[in-house]
């Protein structure tokens, strides 16, 4: 078997893209189009759903990763975006940035701020604790919170072969995360984590004037 069949058998495969993964996906479409872009650059293609989808619902969205093999519109690292400045109102980079060193997070942040004109659109390995409730109320429907906790000892992360770092690790604290985006020019709008999927942490980020 080659490689590219080794890549479409992972991220196609039911045990890549269970439950949890498909809650992430509507929560990674739901936020692009709350921010209504006109043309949007998605960083990370993995599956190709979520530009699979947006493209069937009419959104302009050119795809761009780091492996030709995937058949992304732009092959490109995400240090390097081979675009002109601001060629985007928005670009998405979701699940993609953990597996970097954190040494080169400033200069993908840096990237990502030159080519969006408007958002940046972003979701990060989040181990912090979480406690979350959810009930039913009838004719009401359900209804449901979640209480996000750091933990009370931080672990020391170790690379695993996929992620060299992660929120809520010893040494990534979310205050040194933000801390970081905002030296690299971006305005942290809003950032949560996902009921369902907890371990997602999204961030909507806006460019610095």
């Amino acid at each position: 078997m080659d490689k590219l069949q080794i890549d479409s058998d992972h991220y196609l495969s039911c045990t890549y893209n269970d439950k949890q993964r498909f809650i992430s996906y509507w929560h990674q479409v739901q936020g692009i189009l709350e921010l209504k872009p006109e043309k949007v650059l998605e960083i990370g293609i993995g599956s190709g759903l979520v530009s699979y989808y947006l493209r069937l619902i009419g959104n302009e969205i050119v795809t761009m990763d780091i492996d030709a093999r995937l058949n992304p519109d732009i092959v490109g690292s995400v240090l390097d975006i081979p675009t002109q400045n601001e060629s985007f109102d928005t670009v998405a980079c979701f699940e993609v940035l953990e597996h970097l060193p954190y040494s080169s997070f400033h200069t993908a942040l840096s990237e990502l701020h030159r080519v969006s004109s408007e958002h940046v659109i972003l979701s990060l390995p989040d181990a912090n604790w979480s406690f979350g409730y959810s009930f039913h109320i009838p004719r009401l429907g359900e209804r449901s919170w979640m209480v996000s906790a750091p933990r009370l000892r931080n672990r020391r992360h170790h690379f695993d072969g996929e992620h060299y770092w992660e929120i809520g690790k010893k040494g990534y604290s979310l205050k040194k995360v933000k801390y970081d985006m905002r030296c690299a020019g971006l305005i942290v709008e809003n950032t949560y984590r996902i009921f369902e999927q907890p371990y997602h942490r999204f961030f909507v980020l806006r460019p610095m004037p």
